[in-house]
């Protein structure tokens, strides 16, 4: 021992050993520098928190937050890219308007709900805006929050202290991300996102009984409004819309008189349509692709719809189509057809309406599944249907001729394949052949820890069992159901076999609360939309605590 203590060598290589630690000291500082410089949490309360308030005066610190209209007024030279706004647990009542923006490409400010709080922008306030929450910023992500009318007050247009109000309404920013929002009960639309806004992404989201009712005693109010007239892509992917006053989508424009293209570069992928209209007491579609622009200048165009499914309530088990319920209709005017719409990998089910293509140019329509009455369509496709591409669709309809040229001709499948040359390897069947007698979708959700969309549609009403094998869970697992059409209320609980299947009941009751009248319906017993949660067993979020193990382990090396 004495000898090492005496030898140079031990010494010099010592010194060299802390010289080391020493420097990667000073590189990890200054990591930790750049990370912090990188990124800011600031945090926001209601007004009225009874122990840490929001207010305008506030710094956005944890003991001295903001209220969230000062939360969204802040510059770029306050919160910029890479910075978040959490969201505390309460009820914000008011109306807002964010014009928060990024200003470094490819990167967001965030806005979201703090961990797992319940957070509710309530615009059931005395206020000219029109919306609950306006978006004129770019670059910021919204998600995990509601977006509602809470209390009481009026869905009749023509009523005293009736006010027509969006749930979100996107007038102005390009590059924002709407994600897992929970958008429903707002007495205008769910949705509007409007032509200055490319690149928007609404992801994961629940839209759900909105709109109001006219003087004329129809629906107004639409789940989602979309518009687009930049060269970037609109995504709307793998949201619930169902039950809003009007229609479901609206990939539309009423302009008669456009003079700019802004229906356009748009992808509607994975999500679930359903019963929109029926609050107001009539089916309307559940997606409308097209414009009315009468100068044909604005046509809706270079837009895909993709494995998305759209149901209007029909009784499949017992052959029904008659009533007027549109599950998707594509073109509205003459003068301006679709152009280059993709329609890929659907099911559409409607009744005797339930697929109309009305006005279309260039149209490609392959590998669907429909169950309608008759394809409907306006005597204008008959100069464009050259350029249309249809293949490998099934059709389900009351009779064979069942593609119908108004004001010209019924054709059966053969006829319709020979005469125009299109929709080679698709198949007709009579409706009480409908044999898709269970179908369930499992669709996991992107931003939302272990929770997936199930999808099914059970000829008989029969509970169904879905398969989670290739899911990537653990068996032992808790899981959590609930109907989204009762989403407030859990409508099972279990562990995950060793089978990975779990059974899903499908005589369903009716909605938990009143959705303001006395017309909506529920789905009936052959459809179900649920949303599955799991949870491993008596497991904690632990990660902030194993960071700090892995730092406290590199200091205890460090000789700290």
């Amino acid at each position: 021992m004495v000898l090492t203590i005496l030898n140079p060598y031990f010494w010099y290589s010592n010194w060299k050993y802390q010289i080391m630690k020493l420097r990667i000291l000073h590189v990890f500082f200054c990591c930790i520098g750049l990370l912090l410089n990188a990124q800011e949490e600031f945090h926001v309360f209601p007004k009225d928190h009874t122990s840490n308030p929001g207010t305008e005066n506030g710094t956005g610190a944890i003991d001295n937050p903001w209220d969230l209209q000062t939360a969204f007024d802040q510059k770029s030279d306050v919160v910029n890219a890479g910075d978040i706004i959490w969201l505390h647990d309460g009820i914000y009542n008011g109306r807002f308007t964010s014009s928060l923006q990024s200003l470094e490409s490819d990167k967001y400010i965030t806005v979201s709900a703090y961990k797992t709080d319940k957070v509710i922008l309530n615009g059931n306030v005395t206020s000219s805006k029109k919306a609950v929450l306006e978006v004129k910023g770019k670059q910021v992500i919204y998600k995990n929050f509601e977006v509602t009318f809470l209390g009481e007050f009026t869905r009749n247009k023509g009523s005293e202290g009736f006010k027509n109000v969006d749930g979100i309404t996107h007038s102005n920013g390009i590059d924002c991300k709407f994600i897992n929002l929970k958008i429903h009960n707002n007495p205008g639309s769910g949705f509007g996102s409007w032509k200055r806004t490319g690149g928007t992404e609404i992801l994961d989201c629940l839209i759900f009984n909105n709109g109001y009712t006219t003087s004329k005693n129809r629906g107004g109010g639409v789940g989602i409004y979309v518009q687009n007239n930049s060269e970037s892509t609109r995504i709307i992917e793998n949201n619930i819309i169902f039950n809003n006053f009007y229609k479901g989508v609206q990939i539309w424009s009423a302009n008669k008189k456009a003079k700019e293209e802004f229906v356009k570069n748009i992808i509607l992928k994975s999500n679930v349509i359903f019963n929109n209209g029926s609050p107001s007491g009539a089916f309307k579609d559940n997606l409308i692709v097209a414009s009315d622009d009468r100068n044909g200048t604005n046509i809706a165009k270079h837009i895909k719809i993709l494995n998305n499914i759209f149901y209007h309530n029909t009784d499949v088990g017992n052959a029904q189509v008659g009533g007027d319920a549109a599950s998707l209709t594509l073109g509205f005017h003459k003068n301006a057809p679709i152009e280059n719409v993709e329609i890929k990998n659907n099911m559409i089910i409607g009744r005797n309406n339930g697929l109309r293509i009305l006005h279309a140019k260039s149209l490609t329509f392959e590998n669907n599944s429909v169950y309608c009455g008759y394809v409907h369509m306006q005597s204008s496709v008959l100069e464009h249907m050259s350029q249309w591409q249809f293949k490998n669709n099934t059709y389900f309809t009351k009779k064979s001729s069942s593609f119908r040229i108004l004001k010209h001709q019924d054709y059966d499948l053969n006829k319709w394949q020979s005469n125009f040359g299109i929709d080679r390897n698709s198949q007709w069947k009579h409706i009480k052949q409908f044999d898709l007698k269970t179908m369930a979708t499992i669709t996991r959700y992107k931003y939302r820890k272990d929770a997936f969309k199930v999808v099914i549609l059970q000829k008989d009403g029969e509970p169904t069992m879905a398969d989670f094998s290739k899911a990537g869970l653990k068996t032992g697992i808790n899981y959590t159901i609930y109907d989204v059409e009762n989403v407030s209320k859990v409508l099972k609980t279990g562990t995950l076999s060793e089978d990975f299947k779990i059974t899903f009941p499908m005589q369903l009751t009716a909605f938990e609360k009143p959705l303001h009248n006395t017309k909506a319906k529920k789905s009936l017993s052959n459809f179900g939309v649920f949303i599955i949660e799991f949870k491993p067993q008596g497991t904690e979020d632990n990660s902030v605590e194993k960071k700090e193990g892995v730092i406290k382990r590199f200091f205890k090396w460090l000789g700290f």
